[in-house]
């Protein structure tokens, strides 16, 4: 293995539903040896456990198989190789999909898909808990028993490990379920550079790696604070990249020519997302330690990161489990000037005691005036009485369905039965949605890890 050896990792989406056109630029726009596609959130997983239980053959990322299809011949050209989690709850439909597209551009033999498959504990959850595991809620400590009939997803965390062999039995597009974001950087480079994976500073270094890209541009750019006015050309924003070394040190960066900015300011902000305990942060692969982390700019729109340490990974894994909770509804309203937030007030009184004449019992009435202290609460002290127009949005929330269904029908009658100046009312009668709630918890290792495997398809 020569120490001069490059590996550079492209990422391509931060979550399901981010800028399509980003894969297309990041395999066209340079030299590039992977492309990562992240698309799974913990709401994401319960989302396509619902399309799946519609119909079988859906309940991964679609937009991927489209995707995939633009950018199948400049990937069997050049050689890169794709590492993706748009399998969700179903894999092996998404990696079918993605053979008939090759097959249809005529690159059938020059496209082979590792599948990963066995994070899906939906199937293995009555078994698991009748032996003994209670699932046990890391927010409340409560079982899984206690609401396991409204269980709609159960998934394990899965690590780089069968990333990597996928991608050793000559796989060079891998499509996983519930691998954790950073994995999906780690495994090419323990593929690559042969780490061992019990080096643990290294192991951290991939992690970490793999943390700064995952959420696409919000680490070139996107979404950032400081000095966002400076920020060139967002509307054609280049999506970060990594170029690393054996060694773990490796470069932030983006390909020429594009928007946004990668600088110390960008890449620190993406680094404190979802990031909790910064000594102790705690994935399948090891425990990576943030405050190890040292940045250094390396030239225009380059970041050097280095000095990463880590320590041994924990024997457990943990679960995401969606259930459903209940049923909410949101309702808005926008009054214009004069006295547009009095108005809007004085609708929400009104609203608040219809709801109470009749009856109805709700866990939960959130308002908001939203162009007023919506977000962050009053700061300014006393707002401007000379608002030109504040939006008026009301949410409930119960176990029940009817009286979020009722609530729906209260809000529309305030056009003409509140106080004055509705405008821009066009969004009609409010919808109700379920709600589904987060249930994280932790199972041993060996339990789910014994069960995951890679197939060729």
């Amino acid at each position: 293995m020569s120490n001069s050896k490059v590996v550079r990792i492209a990422a391509g989406q931060g979550f399901w539903g981010d800028w399509l056109e980003a894969p297309v630029r990041q395999v066209k726009g340079g030299k590039i040896d992977y492309l990562m596609l992240d698309y799974l959130a913990e709401v994401t997983m319960s989302i396509l456990q619902k399309q799946r239980s519609r119909d079988p053959a859906m309940g991964y990322a679609r937009d991927f198989v489209s995707q995939m299809e633009r950018i199948l011949p400049a990937i069997a050209e050049h050689g890169i190789r794709v590492v993706s989690n748009a399998g969700g709850v179903n894999p092996r439909a998404c990696a079918q999909a993605v053979r008939a597209a090759a097959d249809r551009l005529g690159l059938g033999d020059r496209i082979r898909i590792g599948l990963v498959i066995g994070d899906d504990l939906m199937d293995r959850l009555d078994p698991l808990i009748a032996a003994g595991e209670t699932f046990a809620s890391m927010d409340t400590g409560r079982p899984l028993s206690d609401v396991r009939a409204s269980v709609r997803s159960a998934n394990a965390y899965l690590g780089m490990a069968p990333v990597v062999e996928a991608l050793a039995r000559g796989a060079n597009i891998v499509i996983t379920g519930r691998v954790t974001d950073t994995g999906l950087t780690l495994g090419p480079l323990v593929h690559e550079f042969g780490w061992s994976t019990g080096n643990w500073d290294l192991m951290a270094a991939g992690t970490i790696a793999g943390h700064i890209i995952e959420c696409g541009a919000q680490s070139s750019g996107g979404n950032l604070l400081k000095d966002w006015r400076s920020v060139p050309r967002l509307e054609d924003v280049g999506f970060p990249l990594v170029e690393v070394k054996a060694d773990g040190s490796f470069v932030v960066t983006k390909h020429p020519g594009t928007g946004g900015v990668v600088n110390v300011a960008s890449v620190t902000e993406q680094l404190v997302y979802e990031m909790g305990n910064p000594t102790n942060y705690i994935t399948p692969d090891c425990v990576a330690d943030f405050t190890s982390i040292r940045l250094r700019p390396a030239g225009k729109n380059r970041v050097e990161v280095s000095g990463i340490t880590g320590s041994p990974r924990t024997g457990m894994l943990k679960a995401s489990i969606a259930w459903f909770y209940g049923y909410k509804a949101v309702g808005t309203l926008v009054y214009s000037w004069p006295d547009a937030l009095d108005k809007a007030k004085a609708a929400d009184r009104i609203l608040r005691k219809r709801l109470k004449i009749l009856g109805l019992e709700f866990e939960q009435v959130l308002t908001e005036f939203v162009g007023v202290d919506a977000t962050h609460g009053r700061l300014g002290g006393t707002p401007s009485p000379e608002l030109a127009e504040v939006m008026l949005r009301v949410g409930v929330r119960a176990r029940d369905r009817a009286p979020v269904e009722r609530f729906t029908r209260e809000i529309a009658p305030l056009v003409l039965t509140g106080p004055p100046s509705v405008t821009g009312f066009a969004g009609g009668r409010p919808q109700v949605e379920e709600v589904v709630a987060y249930w994280p918890a932790l199972l041993a290792r060996e339990t789910v890890e014994s069960s995951v495997r890679v197939e060729l398809v």
